[in-house]
């Protein structure tokens, strides 16, 4: 059976058509709208839909933000502007005629990396850092989206008390720091208004505030780390996301990781399905893996 999979991110709007066997067959790719309203998304998502509907049997949904009984929550407004309590399940029904299932994109990432190491481990996290900042847990084989699914925002964990303040709300987040829109938001001088991947890009050319800004991000990435590893006693830690994937990131991470005391080190990797984890995992939560 076909699997029409979609992945809702604050930037971009990706589809594929994914068979039983996790190939991918066709694809389709294009921004999220820029008014980030109902029904720019409604529109934007029934244009993206229309050349693959037809080759599919049922339609899984990976997008930002919490999902719960079928609506899409903005935990932060900045990442889908106006779309606190779209119906994205009715949505999607209505546009294909398809049964649809619709999961957060980080914790059906996490389901995907979970079913990648094969049986290898019980407990894992998966963090994607990108725009912002999400993550997924399974523990004792079980993927947690929590009653009102907000499990795996690990984004909006504590990081700094005095740090910048979140699209959330809150102060100091891991997500208003580390995430690819906090590293631009901290860049100064000649490097303010530079976006994450400029950033990136200069820091491996030598720039010093550079490498800085990136340095801070993986120091409060295994800071946080570290305290998922005390929460759950994950056996694995996959990293995600344009951040997180991005050259030499990792290793980072890993070395500020390992300044910590014994007890909360983890084994990291990155993300074996790298972009299209979000994709893949709805697919298999679409297959009848039970959420």
């Amino acid at each position: 059976m076909t699997t029409l999979a979609i992945d809702i991110g604050g930037t971009k709007l990706a589809a594929a058509l994914v068979d039983d066997d996790l190939e991918i067959r066709e694809r389709a790719e294009r921004p999220t709208p820029a008014s980030k309203t109902p029904d720019a998304l409604r529109e934007a998502l029934a244009e993206l839909i229309a050349p693959l509907q037809s080759q599919a049997q049922r339609v899984a949904v990976a997008s930002t933000g919490i999902i719960h009984e079928g609506s899409l929550l903005a935990i932060n407004p900045q990442n889908l502007g106006g779309l606190l309590h779209f119906p994205l399940v009715e949505t999607l029904k209505t546009l294909s005629g398809l049964p649809t299932l619709a999961v957060n994109d980080a914790q059906a990432a996490a389901w995907a990396e979970y079913h990648a190491l094969a049986g290898e481990i019980r407990d894992m996290v998966f963090i994607t850092v990108s725009t912002g900042v999400g993550g997924g847990v399974v523990s004792g084989g079980q993927l947690l989206t929590g009653s009102g699914g907000l499990a795996g925002h690990l984004g909006h964990t504590l990081a700094d008390p005095n740090g910048p303040r979140c699209g959330c709300g809150r102060v100091g987040c891991v997500e208003a720091i580390a995430s690819g829109r906090g590293i631009a938001a901290a860049a100064q001088g000649e490097l303010a208004g530079c976006d994450a991947r400029a950033i990136f890009t200069r820091a491996a050319e030598g720039d010093i505030q550079a490498a800085q800004l990136v340095a801070h991000s993986a120091k409060v990435l295994a800071r946080l780390i570290a305290d998922l590893k005390a929460i759950t006693d994950c056996q694995r830690v996959v990293l995600g996301g344009s951040v997180g994937l991005a050259e030499g990131y990792l290793a980072q991470v890993r070395d500020f990781l390992a300044q910590h005391p014994p007890v909360y080190h983890v084994a990291l990797s990155a993300a074996h399905y790298r972009h299209d984890a979000g994709l893949l995992g709805a697919a298999l939560l679409a297959q009848g893996e039970s959420l």
